[in-house]
């Protein structure tokens, strides 16, 4: 049974040595997934592929069913997530096409997107005070750091997700800086929420496909070059996860994931 999720851009599985096994769609009570959930193989480990846009890239990060899309990975057996995110810097010294491993995250989609699997059921009080698996986390950087070099790489951050699908002011962007972010997106909330209620490890990959609003003040931001930097990252994408995937842990001994709901009711 496959035990290691990634959700993200159908670019990045086109993996050396990725064998397709099947594909599943799944219903689930939240509603319709962003797509059909794509089984394979890589060094002899089950890998659930999903991606997060759904089919051609067509739905908006404000529109995307969360909770379906992380119910789903649950229901077919994942323990651990590795989201890809495109996302935007907030540091000159972090430039486009880097790679970031965030280690924390500020949330300001709050209230405008479903974020809990317990709205009628119960009251859970999830601790979230270290939102990404520390344990997934330091598997990824390792293989971040034997994949091929060209790109800086950076360990740590502060992921600010924000709602959408607008892009950002400079003065918002301005002040995220100066609350401590690095980096700016709006795909990582409330899907790492959702994960930890799931009692599911999540780990953020997160490359650099643009300065945001400002830091670069004679560019205007663009699709365009978004789209391409995100292009030619895909390579280097793709072998961070061929590395990182066989070096997950069989268990999970590391981090309190797998217990995250207990003493969390009331």
């Amino acid at each position: 049974m496959p035990d290691i999720g990634v959700i993200g851009g159908s670019g990045i599985y086109s993996i050396p040595g990725l064998r397709k096994t099947d594909e599943k769609r799944v219903e689930t009570p939240f509603g319709e997934p962003s797509g059909s959930y794509l089984i394979a193989e890589l060094d002899g480990r089950g890998v659930v592929f999903l991606p997060r846009h759904g089919s051609g890239h067509a739905v908006a990060p404000h529109k995307i069913n969360y909770r379906a899309n992380i119910w789903g990975m649950r229901h077919l057996g994942v323990k651990r997530i590795i989201a890809v995110n495109a996302t935007g810097s907030l540091l000159e010294s972090v430039p486009p096409r880097s790679i970031v491993i965030p280690h924390q995250l500020i949330d300001y989609t709050a209230g405008a997107r479903a974020a809990t699997f317990f709205e009628d059921r119960e009251v859970v009080h999830v601790d979230f005070t270290d939102p990404y698996c520390p344990e997934l986390r330091s598997t990824l950087a390792d293989a971040c750091r034997q994949a091929s070099p060209g790109a800086p790489f950076f360990d740590s951050g502060v992921y600010v997700c924000v709602n959408g699908p607008r892009l950002e002011t400079a003065a918002e962007i301005a002040a995220y800086a100066k609350l401590g972010g690095s980096v700016i997106g709006m795909t990582g909330m409330p899907e790492a929420v959702l994960a930890r209620e799931s009692e599911m490890c999540y780990c953020a990959l997160a490359v650099i496909t643009n300065y945001a609003a400002g830091i670069n003040p004679s560019a205007r931001l663009t699709t365009g070059e978004v789209l391409e930097n995100m292009r030619q990252s895909v390579p280097l994408l793709q072998d961070i996860l061929r590395r990182a995937i066989p070096l997950v842990p069989a268990e999970r001994s590391n981090c309190l994931c797998a217990a995250a709901l207990k003493d969390s009711r009331l």
